[in-house]
């Protein structure tokens, strides 16, 4: 079921919550490729930061009207809204808005995250900067939790509706520790989320899943590695595992041929990942290929089976 460049979506609303950069504007961008109309949210603006306000803290460029500019450009409409999803008046109106202009919300991605600075790995609990623990709770949990406890009356409006929260490993990946307490329970609880929200939605005919990424050629970590998504190769003599890197776009591809799959409510309650998803879609990453991330760390990295990372691809 491929999905990409087929207008599957048209006449579909969507909010992906936190799509600044990273994960969540590739899902953006697929889902207007897909034809939907995205909102698009996040707290860096090109029009505040004109203005000389600081509104991130994360310290990058990007922009959520890049994002909603991407997302027209393939094929849909987006619309940016800058939200700070802390704020639970700013998750309102923005909610309001929405049903304002459209009385319904069909696609519901919740990626909002910024806390890759926080985290101190392999730092025992009471070593940590508590401050920082604290902090990426808030960014990682609150603003979920927050995003679903407003939009998600907008979602049963309409049966069949569609909740995505974003996170970073699936179920059975993250039965390993993430060696830090606070970036353990940060994405392990939306995975709890998801299956909760799942069976909320039961009688109202919505589904509600997770979904992770394998290991992303996000913005941020190509700066970390010194590459760019033309060269993203060359970092693998730096980091070995990065062979089994993806781009954002195949996270994106998984969102959309999710929410086209008439049949997305047997994955109800599920914990997924974008390898997982082109498996079964058949979807592909930008060179053609369908890495395994999870595949790949459970039988080469941490199973110690013989096996390359290409021979996850």
């Amino acid at each position: 079921m491929e999905t990409e460049g087929v207008r599957t979506l048209t006449g579909k609303v969507a909010l992906v919550a936190g799509a600044t950069r990273g994960a969540s504007r590739a899902i953006a961008v697929a889902l207007g490729g897909a034809g939907a109309t995205v909102y698009v949210t996040g707290r860096t603006s090109r029009e505040a930061a004109g203005a000389g306000t600081v509104l991130s803290e994360v310290g990058r460029a990007e922009t959520i009207e890049e994002t909603a500019e991407l997302v027209t450009a393939a094929g849909g409409r987006g619309l940016a809204v800058r939200t700070d999803h802390l704020d639970p008046d700013q998750v309102r109106d923005l909610v309001r808005r929405i049903d304002a202009e459209h009385g319904r919300l069909d696609i519901l991605v919740v990626g909002v995250w910024g806390g890759d600075r926080l985290i101190e790995f392999d730092t025992k609990v009471w070593e940590v900067d508590l401050e920082k623990g604290l902090r990426m709770l808030r960014l990682g949990i609150d603003t979920h939790l927050i995003t679903q406890h407003f939009a998600l009356p907008l979602v049963i409006k309409e049966p069949g509706g569609l909740v995505v929260e974003v996170t970073d490993g699936t179920a059975d990946f993250n039965r390993t520790y993430r060696n830090n307490l606070f970036f353990d329970i940060t994405k392990n609880v939306p995975i709890r989320a998801a299956f909760g929200i799942s069976e909320e939605l039961k009688e109202y005919g919505g589904t509600a899943v997770s979904l992770s990424p394998g290991f992303l050629r996000s913005e941020e970590m190509l700066d970390h590695f010194g590459v760019t998504e033309a060269n993203w190769r060359d970092a693998i003599e730096q980091q070995p595992h990065f062979a089994i890197a993806e781009s954002p776009a195949y996270i994106g591809r998984a969102v959309a041929a999710l929410a086209a799959d008439p049949d997305r409510a047997r994955w109800t309650g599920a914990s997924l990942s974008s390898g997982q998803l082109a498996k079964v879609y058949g979807f592909r990453d930008t060179d053609g290929s369908q890495p395994d991330a999870f595949g790949y760390f459970e039988d080469v990295v941490f199973g110690g089976r013989d096996g390359r990372a290409e021979d996850y691809r």
